[in-house]
């Protein structure tokens, strides 16, 4: 009998993804507070920590996600 391989462990600790942008036309207009829009940068405040103490936890992963993201960029 082989023995079995236990499949591959998730990523403990994967790399925050940023959140959706509204679309522009999903705003009614009509001085709604907070706005969808108030919300997105909230959410994009605490996206850029999440994504700073990732970076700390995970500094090789992170420089090669980093250059990664910058080759993908420049493609």
């Amino acid at each position: 009998m082989l023995p079995m391989t236990p499949p591959p462990a998730p990523d403990a600790d994967p790399m925050p993804q940023p959140p959706l942008q509204p679309d522009l036309e999903a705003c009614c207009g009509n001085g709604c507070d907070p706005c969808i829009f108030d919300l997105h940068d909230l959410a994009m405040d605490e996206y850029r920590r999440a994504l700073r103490e990732w970076r700390q936890r995970q500094p090789a992963i992170a420089s090669g996600a980093d250059q990664a993201s910058l080759n993908t960029a420049t493609d």
